[in-house]
C-alpha cells in the first residue's frame, strides 16, 4: 500500500481530475477514478478521498457550507492556490504529467487539436500547443460543470457543444481558464453570445439585442430566438457564471454590438 503523503505530481493529477469530474461522481466506482488509480498505483478509494479533500478547498463548496473531507487539506490547499494564481501553467503541467503516465507525449495525446500547427517551430509552437491543450481542458471542465448539456437548449450531444467564454480568451488572460467564465452552449447560441446578439443578465435570464430584434418577421427569429427571450439559463451543478463577468459582457459586447443579421 502507498503512504498517505502524496507527491506534488500525484496531487496535480488528482486536481486535474477534480476539475473535470462532477461532484456527484466522486466515489471509488467512477471509471475515471479507477483509471487514475491505476496510473498512480493507488486504490480508487484513496483517489476519491483526495478529490473530496480538494472539494474542501473549493470556494463553491465552502460557500455552500459543505466541508468535504478536511483530513488532507494541508496537502491540497497549495495546489488549489497555485491554480487560482496561475491556471494556465498548472493545467498545462497537469496534462503533460497525465500524458507521461499514459506513455504518451503531450503532442501525440492532443494530435487532433494541433495538426494545423505542425509546421511551427520553437517557442511559437510551444506556446500554441499550450494554448490548444488548455482550451481543450477548459472545454472538458465547462461541459462537466453543465452535465454536458447546452445551458439554453439542453442539447446533450458533446459534438454540438461549445465552452463559451463570457469574457473572451483574448481580453483577460487571468480568467481564461476560470470555470466561472464559461457557459456550455450549442454553436448557434455560442456565436450569438460571442457577437453580442444575445446577453445574459445577472438573474441568469437571456436578453436579445435590438439588432437581433430587427429580424422579428423572419422565420429563424421565430424558431430560434423568440422562444429564448427572458428564458432562465439552465444553471450548472457547481460553478455559476460570475455575475461580474456577465455585467462586463453586457457592457462591452452586448450593448456595443454593431452586428446586423441580413
Amino acid at each position: 500500500m502507498r503512504g498517505n503523503i502524496w507527491s506534488r505530481e500525484e496531487l496535480i493529477l488528482a486536481f486535474n481530475l477534480y476539475l473535470k469530474l462532477p461532484f456527484g461522481k466522486i466515489n471509488y466506482n467512477t471509471p475515471e477514478i479507477i483509471e487514475l488509480a491505476t496510473l498512480l498505483g493507488r486504490s480508487p478509494n484513496s483517489i476519491a478521498i483526495r478529490l473530496a479533500n480538494f472539494a474542501s478547498c473549493d470556494p463553491y463548496h465552502q460557500n455552500r457550507g459543505v466541508k468535504g473531507m478536511i483530513g488532507g487539506l494541508k496537502q491540497c490547499q497549495p495546489i488549489w492556490d497555485e491554480f487560482s494564481n496561475n491556471r494556465e501553467n498548472l493545467i498545462f503541467e497537469s496534462e503533460k504529467l497525465l500524458a507521461q503516465r499514459q506513455n504518451k507525449t503531450i503532442e501525440s495525446k492532443f494530435n487532433d487539436y494541433i495538426l494545423d500547427i505542425n509546421d511551427l517551430k520553437g517557442e511559437t509552437k510551444i506556446r500554441e500547443i499550450k494554448t490548444r491543450v488548455n482550451q481543450n481542458v477548459f472545454r472538458q471542465i465547462v461541459l462537466s460543470n453543465y452535465e454536458t448539456k447546452c445551458a439554453i437548449t439542453n442539447i446533450d450531444i458533446p459534438e454540438l457543444l461549445v465552452a463559451s467564454h463570457i469574457i473572451p480568451w483574448s481580453i483577460n488572460e487571468n480568467e481564461r481558464l476560470n470555470p466561472e467564465n464559461g457557459i456550455c452552449l450549442s454553436p448557434l447560441y455560442d456565436k450569438a453570445f460571442d457577437k453580442g446578439l444575445i446577453g445574459i443578465n445577472t438573474n441568469y435570464e437571456i436578453v436579445l439585442s435590438n439588432n437581433l430584434k430587427q429580424n422579428t418577421t423572419k422565420e429563424y427569429f421565430f424558431n430560434f430566438f423568440q422562444p429564448i427571450e427572458k428564458k432562465k439559463l439552465n444553471l450548472p451543478n457547481k460553478y455559476l457564471p460570475k455575475k461580474e463577468y456577465l455585467e462586463w459582457h453586457l457592457d462591452n459586447v452586448f450593448n456595443t454590438s454593431n452586428t446586423y443579421l441580413k
